[in-house]
């Protein structure tokens, strides 16, 4: 999807629906798995509990895009 958008510019909205499509539902699978859901929520509550710990914020991890 991220190459579609950087390769079309302002019509990624016409000419990557498909991308879209897929992407939107690989992030549903995602999103309705009970057990990413608990990983996730664990992994926040870790970070919220350093915060209140330290009172220092985690910098946010950045992702790469596979282009």
């Amino acid at each position: 999807f991220t190459k579609c958008c950087q390769e079309t510019g302002f019509l990624m909205v016409v000419k990557c629906r498909q991308e879209n499509t897929a992407l939107k539902d690989c992030l549903v699978g995602y999103y309705s798995d009970p057990s990413f859901y608990e990983e996730c929520k664990a992994e926040y509550l870790k970070q919220r509990e350093e915060y209140r710990e330290t009172g220092i914020k985690k910098k946010r991890q950045k992702f790469t895009s596979n282009v």
